[in-house]
C-alpha cells in the first residue's frame, strides 16, 4: 500500500511538474540552451550507436527534431512535456521545440523517453516550423533498437523513433503529441530584450 501511495505522489507531482514547466518554447538563459545542445547531441550520437541503419533518415530527410527527455506521468489524467531542438539536413541548429500531450483513461505511473522526429520533405518540416503540428490519437513511434531504422517507414512524411524508456507507465503512445517552435533567431532576440 505505502509502494502504492508514492507511486501516485510522485506521478502527480511530475504531472504538475510538467504542466508548470510547460511555458515557453526555447529554453530562458544562454547555460539552458547549451546544456539542451549538449543533450541533444549527445542523445543523437547514442541513437546512431544504438541503430546504424537509422543512418538512412539522417541522410535523406529535410530536418530534425531531437527531444533528449520527455517527462510523462499520468493518473488517469495524464500529461507529458519536453524541450528540443529542431536541425536542417545538414545538422545545423535552426531553432527551438517543444513538446506536450494531454491524455485521459487507463494510465498510471510516469516515465521518460527521448524521441527523434525526422521530417522527410521541406513542407512537413514547415508544418512542423508553423505550430500547427500533431501527431494524430492513433500515431506510433518505433523504439530504437540495432535495425529498427531499416524497416521504418514514413507516415505523411513523419517518421518518429523513441529511446531509453524508463519508468513504470502502461500507456505509451505518441498520438496526441502536439509541438510548438520557436526560431533560433527569435530566441536569441528574446535574451538581448
Amino acid at each position: 500500500m505505502h509502494h502504492i501511495r508514492q507511486t501516485i505522489a510522485i506521478t502527480l507531482g511530475l504531472v504538475a511538474g510538467l504542466l508548470l514547466s510547460a511555458c515557453a518554447t526555447a529554453p530562458e538563459t544562454r547555460a539552458e540552451r547549451a546544456t539542451l545542445s549538449v543533450d541533444a547531441v549527445t542523445f543523437v550520437s547514442n541513437a546512431k550507436a544504438t541503430d546504424s541503419s537509422l543512418s538512412r533518415f539522417f541522410e535523406s530527410c529535410a530536418g530534425y527534431a531531437v527531444f533528449p527527455e520527455i517527462g510523462k506521468g499520468g493518473l488517469i489524467v495524464g500529461g507529458a512535456y519536453g524541450r528540443g531542438q529542431l536541425f536542417d539536413h545538414q545538422g545545423r541548429l535552426v531553432g527551438y521545440c517543444d513538446v506536450s500531450q494531454g491524455s485521459i483513461g487507463a494510465q498510471i505511473g510516469g516515465q521518460t523517453f527521448g524521441e527523434l522526429v525526422f521530417f522527410e520533405t521541406d513542407q512537413a518540416m514547415t508544418r512542423f516550423k508553423g505550430g500547427k503540428f500533431a501527431f494524430s490519437a492513433q500515431a506510433s513511434a518505433v523504439a530504437l533498437s540495432e535495425g529498427a531504422g531499416a524497416a521504418a517507414k514514413w507516415t505523411d512524411g513523419v517518421a518518429v523513433f523513441v529511446m531509453n524508456p524508463k519508468g513504470l507507465m502502461l500507456e505509451a503512445s505518441i498520438g496526441g503529441q502536439q509541438f510548438g517552435y520557436q526560431a533560433l533567431a527569435d530566441a536569441e532576440r528574446l535574451e538581448r530584450d
